[in-house]
């Protein structure tokens, strides 16, 4: 039986099931031709190496990726990222650009967890002055201030109409409200805000589910990680954020639109689904369920979407606050003299109009559908903050419970190779039950313990599904995306603790 490394050398792979022939361009790309004849619109353009690319044909990463080539209106090629895996419809870690008059727009190509996305706080702290506190009481601090886990409520309540004001306002809402600092959406793709949101287009029962959780970390993989500095690669760039110094303190926030956006997503997956044959769709996978992006329908989706995006930013602005409230009690310190300035917000699971230069047909607005995948502009480019125009945007690849994260900067080759954009993280390689089925509870505890990791979780479910093991070699992730020239490494980041639903 051939191995998959003898495969590597004839330079040809064949995904699990041997549908698609998978040609190695070079170490860090691989491609998958446009075939008419299973409906392919597309090519598929796939940045990985040889050990990551030999788990994406282990499950249905590529045939998604194909599937997504077939949509009407795709343009140039579908994106898979490094940290690619199967999901709902569109691989988790892809890339898709439809246009706007002849495309569609699929809640799929989405996620459920709409606006799923990280944001970095700085500080003055060093890794002396957290031990020195005690890294367990700061942890368990944060635990007491934030709402975690599966359904949990919110740390403030909401009325209907505040609820639809902050759902067109976004993050300008938490600030006028006193839940932040002006500059904090000055660092926030979009500045916090989405312009095109409309209450209306969501559903009461998404308002209902939303109602009392803004303020809340969530389950999975979301979480809160108090990191140090332990790689500084770009000084320059590193400079540019505050992170200065080898030990210094850093705080990550992992989460996104709660039980608001999955409901977003629910509703017009089946509406996508109930229409299509109105629209003359026919899909090779129900699951990639879409509407025209000029149909009624695909404007009231984005109307909706955009809502979630506003409701996720505004989750993590009012983390970030009871984050420094509580830094505050615990050190003696005020927010200013701690430093605790956001460096910057990236969005995942996201879709919006950008306007790129595609081969033949010269530069158009297109949808860009941004699956567990992150923007990642050069320098000079208008829609990056002001802060960071003349470096680049900051792009976050969080890790994985007892892994490194890193800082990135965008980089000018994504407007050619993937639409602007790169990794969102490390990428699953285990479903949450096999998991379970692998690990226990005591030896993820033990593998963290013994990395100078202490963890606060909600239940033991919750750390043994999101064990280190479950997933992708975040360091290999971004050394890829730096080596395509996607966005470039600047800062490595590793856990002193973290704190989990």
């Amino acid at each position: 039986m051939t191995t998959y490394n003898e495969a590597c050398v004839m330079n040809e792979l064949f995904t699990k099931h041997g549908n698609h022939r998978i040609q190695k361009i070079n170490d860090f790309e691989f491609r998958l031709e446009k075939n008419e004849k299973k409906g392919m619109n597309v090519p598929v353009t796939i940045f990985s190496d040889d050990l990551l690319i030999s788990k994406m044909v282990s499950d249905r990463t590529i045939d998604q990726a194909a599937n997504v080539a077939t949509l009407p209106g795709v343009r140039k090629h579908v994106v898979v990222l490094p940290d690619g895996h199967e999901g709902y419809g569109f691989p988790v870690g892809g890339v898709a650009a439809t246009d706007l008059v002849e495309g569609v727009i699929s809640p799929g190509g989405v996620g459920y967890d709409i606006n799923c996305g990280v944001r970095l706080i700085r500080t003055s702290l060093t890794e002396k002055d957290l031990l020195k506190r005690g890294i367990k009481d700061v942890v368990d601090e944060l635990f007491k201030t934030i709402p975690s886990g599966v359904g949990k409520t919110g740390s403030i309540r909401l009325t209907k109409s505040s609820l639809d004001e902050f759902l067109v306002e976004g993050v300008k809402w938490t600030i006028e409200n006193g839940y932040g600092w002006e500059q904090d959406a000055e660092v926030c793709e979009e500045g916090g805000k989405m312009d095109g949101a409309d209450p209306e287009s969501v559903s009461e029962t998404a308002k209902k589910r939303g109602m009392n959780q803004l303020g809340s970390l969530g389950s999975g993989n979301h979480f809160l990680e108090v990191q140090k500095i332990d790689k500084i690669l770009d000084e320059r760039a590193a400079a540019a954020m505050g992170l200065n110094e080898i030990g210094q303190v850093t705080i990550l926030i992992h989460c996104g639109s709660r039980g608001f956006g999955h409901q977003v997503c629910s509703d017009y997956l089946r509406l996508s689904e109930s229409i299509s044959r109105k629209y003359g769709l026919k899909l090779v996978d129900r699951e990639l369920a879409c509407v025209p992006n000029s149909s009624d329908e695909g404007m009231s989706y984005r109307k909706a979407m955009y809502s979630a995006l506003n409701f996720a930013w505004c989750n993590r602005q009012l983390i970030t606050h009871w984050t420094r409230k509580t830094f505050e009690k615990l050190f003696g310190m005020n927010e200013q003299d701690l430093d605790m300035k956001l460096v910057y917000d990236v969005s995942h699971n996201i879709a919006k109009v950008e306007r790129y230069d595609i081969d033949g047909e010269g530069t158009r607005d297109l949808m860009i559908h941004r699956k567990g995948a992150t923007r990642a502009f050069p320098a000079g480019m208008a829609q990056v903050s002001e802060r960071y125009r003349a470096i680049g945007q900051p792009v976050i690849i969080p890790g994985s419970m007892g892994t490194a994260s890193w800082i990135l900067l965008g980089n000018k080759k994504s407007l050619e190779l993937s639409f602007g954009s790169t990794a969102h993280g490390a990428g699953r390689t285990m479903s949450r039950s096999a998991a379970k089925r692998t690990y226990s509870l005591d030896e993820v505890r033990k593998n963290l313990t013994d990395k100078g990791i202490y963890l606060k979780a909600l239940t033991k479910e919750g750390v043994v599904e999101e064990t280190p093991h479950a997933y992708k070699d975040v360091d290999r992730v971004a050394t890829i995306s730096h080596s395509v020239g996607i966005a470039t490494k600047v800062v490595r980041l590793v856990p002193l603790g973290v704190m989990k639903g």
